[in-house]
């Protein structure tokens, strides 16, 4: 059974920093994409950043240039690192197996301006 859990959240001002992690299970995590999701209050669940196998990222227009996205293959662990975080960033973040179509539970992220 595949699982995902997100931990790192929290509450920062504007301007903070955060680093999200991501601990996968059940799964073989090296052979596939991994990627974050995030959903503000009210809003659709948004794309934020992606990452191939072999750790090239991509990221959302709205994230790019303040976001990094990594992981560690052997610890079977996804990251998300947010800089510059602005009150427009807050949501829930959630870790994502596209190819399993597996969620976590997400972590929030709130952003006092």
């Amino acid at each position: 059974q595949v699982q995902l859990v997100e931990w790192g959240g929290g509450m920062v001002q504007s301007g903070g920093s955060l680093k999200l992690s991501c601990t996968a299970s059940g799964m073989d995590f090296r052979a596939y994409v991994m990627a974050w999701y995030r959903q503000a209050p009210g809003q659709e669940l948004e794309f934020v950043a992606d990452i191939t196998p072999a750790g090239l990222g991509s990221y959302a227009e709205s994230v790019e240039g303040r976001v990094a996205i990594w992981r560690d293959n052997l610890k079977n662990d996804l990251y998300l690192q947010l800089n510059n975080l602005k009150p427009e960033d807050t949501a829930v973040y959630y870790c994502y197996s596209p190819t399993y179509e597996a969620w976590g539970r997400g972590t929030q992220v709130t952003v006092s301006s």
